[in-house]
């Protein structure tokens, strides 16, 4: 259906002449989209700032001369910025094409609320268009305002990873021997996923649905679409860490196993529609750093911090952006949002700014150890997405010689000093528990998504062990606390993993099997279902990981989301060749499989024929977990759309709980024998 709007036209001669329309009108609407006032799209909380925006399309030989936005029927008295196509937009989109912008809006009024768009032709002629949003107000508190937020994101953990990452901890006669830390959340809810623009998301709008309340399109952070081209330019909407720090004073920390430029750190700071922006988006970090509050980033990402030319630097001012001060649709960003207008610098030394703005800085677990508490923390332990949890162990234990340069895993990639996310976390936590307002945290265990992807069962079924350690850690943290709420959750699930069974032989005969090859063999003589999947039998060592992953009678694990694959069931001996790492083409990672099929073919030959075309398994529509501990955590259940997350977060942090706080896993007294 085309949008609904109103037209205004000059009648000639008796006849009707060619009037202007308006083909995008943001915040998205439904009452704009289709005419129906329900369900309102745009939520925002009261004084949460975001941008106005409308695409004015005029007569052909027409110009539009002006425009003006209503809310409630009274102008916005911010001035309108008009940018025509003539500079670039998307196709089907003439050069008189008009962009008409107002940044950094906000109302204080709960309820709903009409907008509306009025744009005059240079003739004369007019167009209005309406659209709605909600302002959601804050509920009476039952407790006392919550002073930290820490979200946890296991990136692409649905039910079955999380339930993987039991079965490893153990299982006797059906009971689990040591239940994951989330499993002791007492919360849980169950979350709808869907993005703006598609019922199956990426990691994007997956994240950042949780911190700004609103849908973006996938591949999108914080802003929501419009019809330039530039991926810094369309309209933003707040995010929970620059409300918050805005008006409370609270900092931010980013932790994560994935490059830093990556969706979902990303998408807690970053406003862009282009993900892969990776200069313009680590640059933005440091330079927004006032609006957000950063204190902590970790993970991996070098190559955005060192300046072009160095090796393993992928700076480019392609992927960066600066907004023109002549400009007004995004000069406004800096004058409105107070945000740096960005420079074309490939050659910044990043790192080198980041220590001189007071930030210490880590490249190894060593260093992150002695890092001090007292000062903001920059961590970046990889060129790009650090090494999974499986190869991170296996190099600490000294067992693993399975790298293709004569070493470990993690010696190829030149990284044997990672450090794990949990201590990460741990780190995080000791540099952000004095900030003097609270903070809010955000840590992501990034490769149960990846290796996902990748099918690689074993790796992603450590990396959730690793998350859940992590969890651990700010479990702790908030019960010995008792002023912080914790959220367990996930973007998006990935792969469509299903737990089909248990392996009816021991791994020897397994290995015999896969030599033999084919689908008699590797499903038929191999794969247990029901009864005879029984109990498998991780044995954990004493850093808390299993002592091996092939195993006699292991866990099998099929996908509903799959590529094409080879199935032999065993552990892959190394992961698959990372293409975002910058010396992917050098010995010896150029050695590492480049997909799926390069990786399995060698081991064993039963086809597992695809659901999906490519190489790669994908994100899927289900529905995910979230647990909640600590005060206010009793508001996270039942089915909840993921930018509900955001309302009730806010909620804790701003008015405060409106759940028992005693019930919710906060601290207690104690009483004294």
């Amino acid at each position: 259906m085309k949008p609904l709007f109103l037209l205004m036209a000059a009648l000639a001669g008796g006849s009707a002449v060619a009037a202007p329309s308006v083909s995008r009108l943001t915040p998205p609407s439904e009452l704009f989209s289709s005419g129906q006032p329900e369900p309102v799209i745009a939520r925002l909380l009261p004084g949460q700032r975001f941008d106005l925006q409308a695409t004015l399309v005029p007569d052909a030989g027409q110009k539009i001369s002006a425009a003006r936005f209503f809310i409630d029927g009274r102008p916005v008295a911010t001035p309108t910025a008009l940018r025509d196509c003539a500079s670039g937009c998307v196709k089907g989109l003439s050069a008189d094409t008009v962009i008409a912008t107002v940044r950094a809006v906000s109302v204080a009024t709960a309820g709903r609320h009409e907008l509306r768009v009025e744009a005059t032709q240079a003739d004369g002629q007019q167009v209005v268009a309406r659209g709605n949003f909600d302002i959601v107000p804050f509920s009476a508190a039952l407790g006392p305002r919550v002073k930290n937020l820490i979200i946890l994101l296991g990136d692409g953990m649905g039910a079955s990873q999380r339930t993987a990452a039991r079965i490893v901890h153990g299982y006797a006669q059906g009971k689990a021997r040591e239940p994951l830390a989330m499993d002791g959340f007492p919360a849980t809810a169950l979350v709808k996923t869907a993005s703006l623009n598609s019922i199956v998301t990426d990691s994007s709008p997956g994240m950042t649905s949780y911190v700004s309340g609103n849908k973006n399109n996938n591949n999108e952070e914080g802003v929501f679409p419009d019809d330039t081209l530039d991926a810094f330019d369309n309209p933003r909407v707040e995010y929970l860490s620059e409300y918050l720090h805005r008006t409370q004073g609270k900092q931010l920390g980013i932790v994560t196993t994935a490059d830093v430029f990556d969706a979902t750190p990303a998408g807690n700071a970053v406003h862009t529609s282009n993900r892969g922006a990776g200069t313009g988006i680590v640059d933005q970090f440091f330079d927004d750093r006032g609006l957000t509050g950063l204190r902590v980033l970790m993970g991996g990402g070098r190559k955005w911090f060192l300046p072009a030319g160095t090796p393993g630097s992928a700076r480019t001012d392609s992927s960066d952006y600066a907004f023109s001060a002549t400009d007004a649709h995004t000069a406004e960003i800096a004058k409105r949002w107070g945000a740096s207008p960005g420079a074309l610098d490939k050659d910044r030394d990043l790192i080198a700014e980041f220590q001189r703005a007071g930030f210490g800085y880590a490249a190894t677990k060593t260093e992150l150890d002695r890092a001090r508490a007292d000062q903001p923390l920059l961590g970046l332990f990889a060129f790009s997405n650090m090494n999974v949890a499986l190869d991170k162990i296996n190099g600490r234990r000294g067992s693993d010689k399975n790298g293709l340069g004569g070493g470990s895993v993690v010696d190829d990639f030149g990284l044997p000093d990672q450090p794990m996310l949990d201590e990460m976390a741990a780190k995080a936590l000791a540099v952000l528990k004095s900030a003097p307002q609270g903070f809010v945290l955000m840590v992501e265990g990034a490769s149960i998504d990846k290796q996902a992807h990748a099918m690689d069962t074993e790796r992603w079924m450590m990396d959730t062990l690793e998350f859940d350690r992590a969890v651990r850690v700010a479990q702790a943290f908030a019960a010995e606390r008792g002023d912080t709420l914790v959220i367990v959750t996930a973007d998006h699930e990935c792969s469509g993993a299903a737990l089909i069974g248990g392996a009816v032989v021991t791994d020897a005969r397994l290995a015999e099997l896969a030599t033999k090859k084919g689908v008699a063999n590797l499903r038929n003589s191999v794969v247990g279902t029901y009864e005879k999947a029984g109990f498998p039998h991780y044995r954990l060592a004493a850093d808390g990981y299993p002592e091996t992953t092939d195993i006699d009678y292991r866990l099998l694990v099929g996908y509903g989301a799959n590529a094409d694959r080879y199935e032999d069931w065993r552990t892959k001996k190394t992961p698959q060749r990372d293409s975002q790492q910058p010396f992917a083409k050098e010995m010896p990672l150029k050695w590492y499989p480049a997909n799926a099929q390069e990786r399995d073919d060698a081991q064993g030959e039963f086809l597992v024929t695809g659901q999906v075309p490519g190489e790669q398994a994908v994100h899927t529509a289900t529905d995910v977990p979230l647990s909640a501990f600590g005060p206010g955590a009793l508001a996270f259940t039942g089915v909840i759309d993921n930018t509900d997350v955001f309302f009730k977060l806010a909620q804790a942090a701003v008015k405060g709980v409106v759940a028992p706080a005693d019930a919710s896993g906060a601290k207690k007294p104690v009483i004294k024998r």
